[in-house]
């Protein structure tokens, strides 16, 4: 007779491996755009406690691989573009990452029900480990990598991709979120930023899906797993995990689903959940 996995899940102690899932921007990260020593510090401890720490972001690789290298984390896994690309950090390859899974989605319905509605609006299709091709250029900053912009729309619906962001500066997120539900985006995943941004991801692709197939992967029992975001990018891996906390400048939709609410971004409310993994014990015998 088949056991059920719950009934054979170790204790977590100091011995045990986590995996560790944590969202950058408004969470690791200020919104000035630096991470805090204390942060970068707790991380490191965190790390030598037998956790596997994985990037989780709706950033490109590109993108990613600055704040990891400001962590320190050369080795172990990230998850880029909300869940489509997840890459294995090895410092012996030309950009320090191997890409080691992809999923990708036909871009040509969603962005021509878009900009039906909203002609005027930046798009762009993530160009994997180059930038994006968008249709105009975006802001400087907001886009990590190389811009190529296109000579006709058609083209940024030319070939499969990872990711499609849609911007409308004069726009707010409650547009965007009642625009999705009335053109009856069902065949993508989204999630609806703070800035006028939407950020399409292929069918049934989250952060929480990548994450879970690192976990089967690395052998760790799903009560171990944490995660720690403030975006509705976020809600499905705060969902997904054995315990999970928001941030304090989280939405209330994200703040609802997790099991604890921390401090905000600027305060390094991350920090309360990152000591809470660190072992004494274990740091003082390394």
């Amino acid at each position: 007779m088949t056991r059920d996995p719950a009934s054979m899940r170790p204790p977590l102690d100091r011995d045990a491996w986590r995996l560790v899932g944590l969202d950058i921007d408004g969470t690791l990260m200020h919104w000035g755009g630096d991470i805090s020593d204390a942060v970068v510090e707790a991380v490191e401890k965190v790390r030598m406690c037998r956790s596997h720490v994985i990037l989780a972001t709706g950033r490109t690789v590109i993108g990613t691989m600055p704040v990891l290298e400001r962590l320190g984390i050369r080795r172990g896994w990230a998850v880029c573009a909300n869940g489509a690309v997840t890459v294995k950090l090895n410092p012996q390859t030309p950009g320090g990452y191997d890409i080691v899974e992809t999923t990708t989605f036909d871009p040509t319905a969603a962005l021509e029900l878009i900009r039906q509605e909203m002609p005027d609006a930046f798009f762009a299709v993530e160009d994997l480990g180059v930038g994006f091709r968008v249709n105009r250029e975006f802001p400087m900053g907001e886009l990590d990598g190389r811009q190529i912009v296109v000579d006709s729309f058609e083209e940024l619906a030319s070939q499969e991709v990872t990711r499609v962001v849609i911007r409308k500066p004069d726009a707010d997120v409650s547009h965007f979120d009642s625009l999705v539900h009335r053109i009856g985006l069902n065949d993508v995943t989204y999630a609806v930023g703070y800035s006028a941004w939407l950020d399409l991801t292929p069918p049934n692709v989250t952060k929480a899906s990548a994450l879970e197939a690192l976990r089967r992967q690395l052998g760790v029992y799903p009560d171990h797993t944490v995660a720690v975001g403030d975006g509705n990018n976020d809600i499905d891996m705060l969902r997904w995990a054995g315990f999970s906390a928001a941030m304090g400048n989280a939405p209330d939709a994200v703040r609802a689903v997790a099991d604890q609410v921390v401090g905000s971004v600027d305060e390094d409310g991350v920090l309360e959940v990152l000591h809470t993994l660190i072992d004494p014990e274990r740091l003082a015998v390394l």
